[in-house]
């Protein structure tokens, strides 16, 4: 592949993960993951090695796209504190878990179960009744703890934020209005990428077929070029979350998802 190919691919797929992130409370994983792994299967990475360089390099840019997305969203007074400490610091454990567990599955398995999972979530969101908005979320400590379990192994083992998945369980699980879940979500992304770039870290270090330049599976030439364009980004996607109608975020949302998750399992 042309180096400058790569690069321009780069640089807009950053363009587009900061302006979702900021938008709908997610990493961008979902858009990442699947650019990186084809560019760097191009350019001969062997496809494990490349799924699990992929999710590592992800969640090492979400984690300064998510703490800039997170400044604008608690200018805008949708971050909930107390639901994000929880969720936080549970899904930082199980971040760290999860991409562990990670590195010792084979890469087709995890693009499937990536691909299932993002289109269910893409359909209950589709079907389900949305909370009025001026429902007040529901309290409970350990409802927030397990939601931020579930999310953190999911972000771990699918280099994904986890905001995927956690938008619709704030949503319908905990009542929160989509625009308090959207800054909530970024909120706690913050804490599972960082558990999860420790884990590819660690457990990548040593490995045989890494690309060149990479710190484990973080790959430094993948995470700049991503990180320079999308974390400036986020904050114009901040900037649209709170302009636009809840109703036409929903179905941005649910679109999205939908592509993604039919793009990695081959389908489109």
């Amino acid at each position: 592949m042309d180096i400058l190919i790569y690069i321009i691919a780069l640089i807009f797929t950053g363009a587009l993960v900061g302006f979702a992130s900021g938008l709908l409370g997610v990493g961008g994983g979902f858009i990442m993951v699947p650019v990186q792994f084809f560019l760097l299967t191009s350019i001969g990475v062997d496809s494990t090695i490349a799924i699990r360089v992929a999710f590592g390099t992800s969640l090492a840019v979400i984690l300064p796209t998510a703490i800039s997305g997170t400044i604008g969203h608690k200018r805008r007074n949708s971050v909930l504190g107390r639901p994000t400490l929880f969720m936080g610091f549970s899904g930082l454990i199980a971040s760290f878990a999860g991409g562990t567990l990670a590195t010792h599955v084979p890469g087709d398995y995890l693009k499937v179960t990536f691909g299932v999972l993002v289109f269910l979530a893409a359909v209950w969101m589709l079907i389900a009744n949305y909370p009025d908005k001026n429902t007040k979320p529901k309290e409970g400590s350990i409802s927030y703890i397990l939601i931020g379990l579930f999310a953190g192994s999911l972000s771990g083992i699918l280099g994904i934020g986890g905001g995927i998945v956690l938008v619709p369980l704030l949503i319908f699980l905990m009542k929160f209005n989509i625009r308090t879940a959207i800054g909530t979500s970024t909120a706690v992304l913050v804490f599972t990428a960082f558990g999860g770039v420790a884990s590819y870290i660690i457990n990548g270090i040593n490995v045989s077929g890494i690309p060149p330049y990479s710190i484990g599976y973080i790959n430094l030439v993948q995470l700049v070029l991503l990180a320079c364009v999308s974390t400036p980004v986020a904050q114009l996607g901040v900037k649209a979350s709170h302009k636009l109608p809840e109703k036409q975020l929903k179905y941005i949302y649910i679109l999205v998802m939908m592509y993604i998750s039919l793009k990695m399992l081959g389908l489109v």
